[in-house]
């Protein structure tokens, strides 16, 4: 299992948050992480754009979109995107996209929120179509008629992981894309409905052995600090529960919070915790960092600690 890390999505001033970011993939390359992952938040910078500066940092490490939402451009503009990017970072990109969530794609920009799995599989048959160039674009299904020509296409591979959920998606995943990329999956979840059925899929239309990508959050802390960083996860980063996708992914495993997902406690038991998810299928985990503490000092010492065991446990699970 490739270890990787989320970077990105912080509040502040624009400049403090850029040169955090750079800070970040820094530090990420530096201690041997295997990837990281730029989440698209809908009122925050463009994760591509992000990755591409990501890029001017780094010589090795994948750079990966966590994830971008399909609704907001058509998948030509998307691909043209992507295959910049790709080759501007080296061919390091790992394109995750998915259909989003009704509260962004309706409520946010306006855009009707229907068939969200079938707009998705229509969608990839048009990016992938694009992704393969140079060549002609021709693909006409129940969504998309496209007749456009383009003179890009990867160099090196371009994977394009979706998000996931539900057995219609991961069957599409299966079937039209490399793999899928999680967040509010716990380990029985995955190893009993995710990889089962992505895996399946893939296998039936032919394809490697998907990715699954699995994200969570972890704290290092002593075992008396455990459930106050997971009340922390609870407080700060409950907003997707609202979800009634992810509820109906919580429903699939043991987890019932984001708090539960956190791997929290000393060095061991976050190990133990990232042995589970490997033996549940997991082939990427992409590692939300939880500090914990009373005053911002506390805070900044607490994320050290715990990346600084992540870079070394990072080893342990390849």
């Amino acid at each position: 299992m490739r270890l990787g890390v989320m970077i990105g999505a912080e509040r502040g001033d624009m400049a403090r948050k850029v040169k955090k970011l750079l800070d970040d993939i820094e530090w990420a390359e530096a201690a041997g992480m295997d990837t990281a992952w730029m989440p698209q938040v809908p009122n925050d910078f463009d994760c591509l754009t992000m990755v591409t500066l990501m890029g001017t940092r780094t010589s090795r490490i994948e750079l990966g979109t966590a994830v971008v939402p399909l609704q907001a451009q058509h998948p030509i503009a998307l691909a043209r995107q992507a295959l910049s990017v790709h080759a501007g970072t080296g061919g390091r990109l790992a394109l995750g996209v998915g259909p989003s969530h009704h509260w962004i794609v309706r409520d946010m920009l306006g855009i009707p929120y229907e068939r969200p799995a079938a707009y998705t599989r229509d969608y990839l048959e048009v990016l992938n179509a694009a992704l393969a160039g140079p060549g002609d674009v021709d693909v006409e299904n129940d969504t998309f008629t496209v007749h456009n020509p383009t003179v890009l296409g990867a160099e090196s591979p371009l994977p394009v992981l979706v998000a996931a959920l539900g057995p219609v998606m991961l069957r599409i995943a299966g079937e039209h894309a490399d793999g899928t990329v999680l967040w509010m999956a716990d380990e029985k979840a995955i190893g009993e409905h995710i990889a089962p059925k992505i895996n399946k899929a893939a296998a039936e239309a032919g394809r490697p052995a998907p990715r699954i990508v699995a994200g969570i959050p972890v704290c290092l802390c002593a075992n008396s600090e455990i459930d106050a960083a997971k009340d922390r996860a609870d407080r700060i980063l409950a907003e997707a529960e609202t979800s009634p996708n992810y509820q109906r992914l919580l429903d699939r495993g043991d987890a019932r919070s984001v708090g539960d997902l956190c791997a929290a406690g000393d060095e061991d038991a976050i190990l133990a915790r990232f042995k589970r998810f490997a033996d549940a299928g997991v082939t990427d985990l992409s590692v939300r960092l939880l500090p914990i503490g009373d005053n911002r000092d506390e805070l900044v010492a607490s994320k050290y600690r715990t990346r600084e065991v992540i870079a070394e446990l990072a080893k342990a699970v390849r």
